[in-house]
């Protein structure tokens, strides 16, 4: 266990102040004794301050889950530490984890009153484990030392933020109940969809008046049905490309995934419609269908938890995502991977409307990566980048579209364009 040592300071007083005592004796010189005053006073003081207190230390953060960019505080929880009077505390470096002070180090007179804190701001999504600290305390006049002791403090769960998003598209096939899409059948609504005659069950405040005066018979405005829509978010996860540089740095292909597939879950949620994740990775991560406050935060803890890798047994064959029909499918890739673009060509092919929103960072383009390395690797990589082309003509030749994540407006045109197609389909089925 800890306890209080003496530290080298008094063991140096003690010594000289001893030897200059006995050599006054011996030599019969009162000088000796008057040099050695000052350092047997501080060692006399410094062994009054002789404590058998047993500290106990601890670190705690004020908050275990935060955002990107925000900060929390790491504090120092003393008890019995009263014979202390200095504390010092150290904390390594840990990454993705900025401290304030930067070096991490704080010492001061120990008032327990106000505490020694640490500032953290966490600057990448994920599970951040802080660095380990090491923490010392002292006596008056520094005769008395405890620790240092190490110390870890809690996990800091820290969900990613909301990429800059916004769409003004509709979904191409909504399927549910009630929502703010405009359906292909008539029904509660407050979009007109034509003028009939009047049935029994229509509400009088339907009536069309004008058309009623002139035909002579009762008809009333009929309009389309509302509902909402499902939307499956599929991160890949099989590997991360680039270099992440935290929220103000350079982004990795994992971190536009992870920021991007929770923005477009803020925005489907704000819209009324449902929302599902599926994380194709080393761990089986999903989300099941539903909306709310407490949906998004199942969703951003469940991408706070990705981590890259490629699961020994996963395959093509054995990946089932379980879409139902009408599940408007948005997969979040580098598209470097056979495995993505066979399963998106099969969700197509099952008559889903799917499309592929590309995460490769653009600072990996063929002709940087070319001028950034020699020989070998810049060959090795436009091979790669040619292999990709391929995926993405084999994806495209399947009817779906891929495109580049550029913020608020990514998805419109493509969820126009597969609007139009997913209205005919169910048009030829009537």
């Amino acid at each position: 266990m800890t306890r209080w040592r003496a530290t080298a300071s008094l063991g140096r007083a003690v010594l000289v102040a001893t030897t200059a005592g006995a050599l006054a004796v011996l030599l019969g010189d009162p000088v000796l004794v008057v040099l050695a005053a000052p350092l047997a006073l501080c060692a006399a003081l410094g062994l009054l301050h002789t404590t058998r207190s047993r500290p106990r230390v601890d670190v705690l953060l004020d908050h275990s889950v935060l955002h990107e960019g925000q900060g929390t505080t790491s504090r120092l929880r003393l008890e019995d530490a009263d014979a202390a009077e200095h504390v010092a505390r150290v904390s390594g470096r840990a990454a993705y984890l900025a401290l304030h002070p930067a070096d991490g180090v704080v010492g001061t007179l120990w008032d327990r009153r106000r505490g020694l804190d640490l500032e953290v701001g966490p600057r990448r999504w994920g599970l951040h484990r802080p660095a380990e600290e090491k923490v010392a305390l002292t006596t008056a006049w520094g005769a008395w030392r405890w620790g240092p002791v190490a110390l870890t403090a809690p996990s800091l769960r820290v969900l990613p933020g909301r990429a800059a998003f916004d769409s003004r598209a509709e979904m191409p096939q909504p399927v549910g109940l009630v929502g703010a899409h405009r359906s292909q059948r008539n029904g509660t609504g407050t979009e007109p969809a034509g003028v009939r005659g009047f049935q029994v069950g229509d509400r009088l405040q339907r009536i069309d008046w004008r058309v009623s005066l002139r035909t002579g018979e009762l008809h009333v405005v009929s309009t389309r049905a509302e509902q909402d829509s499902a939307v499956l978010l599929v991160v890949d996860a099989l590997a991360d490309h680039g270099r992440s540089g935290g929220i103000d740095g350079e982004a990795s292909s994992l971190d536009l995934a992870v920021r991007a597939a929770a923005a477009v879950a803020a925005h489907v949620g704000r819209a009324g419609d449902r929302v599902g994740l599926r994380v194709v990775g080393p761990a089986a991560a999903a989300v099941a269908y539903g909306s709310g406050a407490r949906h998004q935060q199942r969703i951003l803890t469940t991408l706070a938890a990705v981590r890259p890798g490629r699961a020994a047994a996963l395959s093509a064959d054995r990946l089932r995502l379980r879409v139902a029909p009408g599940t408007v499918v948005v997969v979040l890739s580098p598209m470097l991977d056979e495995l993505v673009s066979t399963m998106t060509a099969t969700l197509t092919r099952n008559g889903l409307p799917t499309l592929v929103v590309d995460t490769l960072p653009p600072v990996l383009t063929p002709a940087s990566a070319a001028a950034g390395t020699a020989g070998v690797e810049a060959l090795a990589w436009r091979m790669r980048c040619v292999e990709r082309d391929l995926l993405l003509d084999e994806v495209a030749a399947h009817g779906c579209p891929v495109v580049p994540w550029r913020g608020p407006g990514t998805l419109d045109q493509v969820l126009r364009g597969l609007s139009g197609p997913a209205r005919a389909r169910r048009a030829g089925a009537r």
